[in-house]
């Protein structure tokens, strides 16, 4: 059995349909309680844990620093330091929100962090403690993620298109959109290897390809959805947000293809699953 923290998120829905995995949410486990994180594991004693949930408010943690680093560091530290104590692995999720965002380079998995806003610290804050614990582990930094569930980018615009003609949408951020559900799927491929080969562990990135702006991946998903909202592209200091947003969110993603055999998803592809999904359940 696969241990997965999360239940209720995107990533963790996903693990939930076509995983055998054990989903711990809110009501299981208290996240801020990071001694709780490491019992639960000692408790269900699995052969690998994957940690899918987060503080993911990017806005919203400028004001929730702290709070946000308990969830997002100091819980995925103990569950690693527990992963250690029973010789299993641990698969955690990252964020490209650890780099600063510049140039238009692919970041790879050992370029130099320097997270521009308090959701990426408190995210590095969770990579460093789960390298300091010792614990065979896989640390997988992603990128946009949609889904047919939860609050995503898919789901605002269509939202949105059903009452406007027009949207302004930001067209100078550059990344990968990518499906939750391949995300469930790399993480319990990755665990599965892990548990076979421990000396894959390290910090790998999975994202979607094409790389695209935020104002292409709209229109694609207006196009797919036969929506006749248009796009006006706009730079990003036009839409100011709390939190800094990285213009460059592009990853190389190749260590992860060499090492595991998992190569890029087609976003387009999820997209067009998703969509016929939210078709069904409406």
């Amino acid at each position: 059995m696969i241990l997965a923290f999360g239940k209720t998120g995107q990533v963790a829905i996903e693990l939930q349909r076509i995983g055998d995995v054990t989903a711990l949410g809110r009501e299981d486990v208290d996240l801020l309680d990071p001694q709780a994180c490491k019992d639960a594991i000692k408790h269900h004693s699995p052969k690998a844990v994957i940690n899918a949930a987060a503080y993911t408010a990017v806005d919203k943690a400028e004001n929730e620093e702290a709070l946000g680093t308990i969830v997002n560091g100091d819980a995925p530290t103990a569950m690693a330091q527990a992963c250690s104590e029973l010789g299993i692995p641990l698969v955690h999720i990252s964020t490209d929100y650890v780099f600063d965002g510049t140039g238009e380079a692919p970041w790879a998995p050992d370029d130099q962090t320097a997270p521009q806003n308090a959701y990426g610290r408190s995210k590095l804050a969770g990579e460093t403690g789960i390298r300091a614990s010792g614990a065979v582990h896989v640390i997988l930094r992603t990128s946009w993620v949609f889904s047919a569930h939860g609050a995503n980018f898919i789901k605002t615009m269509l939202r949105l298109s059903e009452t406007r003609d027009a949207l302004n949408v930001v067209a100078d951020q550059i990344g990968g959109p990518t499906p939750a559900r391949d995300i469930a799927a790399a993480c319990l491929n990755i665990a599965e290897q892990l548990i076979q080969d421990p000396s894959k562990s390290g910090t790998y990135h999975f994202s979607g390809t094409p790389d695209v702006s935020w104002a292409a991946f709209a229109t694609t998903i207006f196009e797919q959805a036969r929506k006749s909202a248009v796009v006006t592209p706009i730079p990003t200091n036009v839409y100011p947000t709390p939190a800094i947003r990285p213009l460059n969110s592009r990853m190389d993603c190749s260590a992860t293809e060499r090492t595991f055999s998992i190569t890029r998803p087609c976003w387009q592809t999820g997209l067009t699953r998703i969509l016929k999904e939210l078709e069904v359940n409406t």
